[in-house]
């Protein structure tokens, strides 16, 4: 990494959080790999796997990003906590490290002080080492908005619950369909929780590695942010990368009708429920 980036030092509370971090990511990949290697195959496991990533996916594009990080539409404070509840079930942090994480992103895209960049660092710093490296500087601005609520600066508590919660629904699921459908408590742990874990967490990093230096580019953003359809299918949307870097506060990132957004689909449902309301849509001169 350039040396302008690292100017900050890291205090011993930022470095004791990225040794977790480390020890978090490198401990769920092994048992996620190791397990469903011994615990094997079945097609219920399979299912839950992926629908758990759909679900639990949506609490970081629908939640985390639209919402707390870029404000794309407006909801009631008891929804907004379901909505912090549910991003931090995909073991991302909580709202507020994400949501300051990304705003400083959008602020510095792929200049010095991005910090995570590949243009500045390389893919695989841009994919998952800026947040396993002691010497990448950390992100101290401020997020008033959100640490406002009191609910929210708790989530750093609440998430262990969350997180807890989700693995032992899926042991109690594998044990509730049990053989007839040819899965277990256990393979269903790994399957549905730790693998789908995992997944979703290198399809979230491939927005921050790929999606700047893989695809297509319809706006002149000032940075490598591009376009990738076979990303948008499975991020739920986030891969309109350019689209969205040129107009961030839309809740939708596919513009057009081709343009496949799961997340916007969802959010549409949700504003028809009465749960969310003020959809931001992108500008006029967006389809120009």
């Amino acid at each position: 990494m350039n040396s302008k980036t690292q100017e900050s030092v890291m205090q011993p509370k930022q470095k004791l959080s990225v040794l977790i971090t480390i020890l978090v990511v490198l401990s769920v990949h092994v048992v996620a790999f190791a397990g469903a290697y011994y615990t094997g195959f079945s097609w219920a496991a399979l299912i839950t796997c992926i629908v758990l990533y759909q679900i639990r996916g949506f609490g970081i594009t629908g939640a985390y990003h639209r919402y707390f990080s870029h404000k794309s539409y407006k909801t009631s404070r008891l929804f907004q906590f379901i909505l912090a509840l549910w991003g931090c079930s995909a073991l991302q942090g909580t709202p507020l490290e994400w949501s300051r994480n990304h705003r400083h992103h959008h602020r510095y895209s792929d200049q010095e002080e991005d910090i995570h960049s590949p243009r500045q660092g390389g893919f695989w710093w841009a994919h998952v080492g800026w947040m396993m490296s002691m010497n990448a500087a950390p992100v101290e601005q401020r997020i008033r908005d959100l640490e406002k609520y009191a609910e929210l600066r708790w989530t750093g508590i609440l998430q262990i619950p969350v997180i807890a919660g989700v693995g032992y629904f899926t042991y109690w699921f594998g044990e509730f369909l049990g053989p007839e459908y040819g899965t277990n408590g256990w393979q269903m742990l790994i399957w549905g929780f730790f693998l789908s874990t995992v997944i979703l967490w290198h399809v979230t990093y491939s927005i921050n590695s790929l999606t700047h230096i893989w695809g297509q580019q319809r706006y002149q953003t000032g940075d490598d942010s591009k376009n990738s359809f076979l990303i948008a299918l499975f991020a739920l949307g986030e891969g309109w990368h350019n689209n969205h870097h040129k107009f961030p506060s839309a809740a939708r990132n596919g513009f057009f009708w081709w343009e496949i957004d799961t997340t916007y689909y969802v959010l549409k449902l949700f504003n028809a429920l009465g749960l969310i309301w003020d959809l931001r849509s992108p500008p006029a001169k967006a389809y120009a």
